[in-house]
């Protein structure tokens, strides 16, 4: 379903986040992490609403230790907007749907 929220891994990363033809937001979260659940409804719902110009992806830190410091995350949630296989722009912290749309209209229109 096109904007869905996709799960993807440390070696599915290159393929569908990297080489994606539209900007792709990731979701570093873990588990254990309660903002990373409260972030996830507006997440989905962004997704929902825009998806078809930016692409919405998680990848669970908890698997690999090393994954964190991999991708410069340093607190969580971090949400990372891929372009062109770069980091475009980094969003720290949980925050409300609202923010997070703010925070992504160079991305969303």
């Amino acid at each position: 379903m096109a904007g869905a929220l996709k799960q993807v891994t440390d070696a599915s990363f290159e393929k569908d986040v990297l080489k994606s033809d539209k900007p792709v937001l990731v979701d570093f979260w873990a588990a254990w992490c309660g903002p990373c659940r409260q972030i996830a409804p507006s997440l989905e719902k962004i997704a929902e609403e825009h998806g078809e110009k930016i692409e919405i992806v998680k990848l669970n830190i908890d698997e690999n230790p090393s994954t964190a410091a991999k991708y410069g995350v340093m607190s969580i949630p971090t949400l990372h907007v891929y372009t062109n296989g770069e980091v475009a722009k980094t969003i720290v912290g949980a925050k409300p749907k609202a923010a997070i749309e703010r925070e992504l209209e160079e991305f969303i229109g």
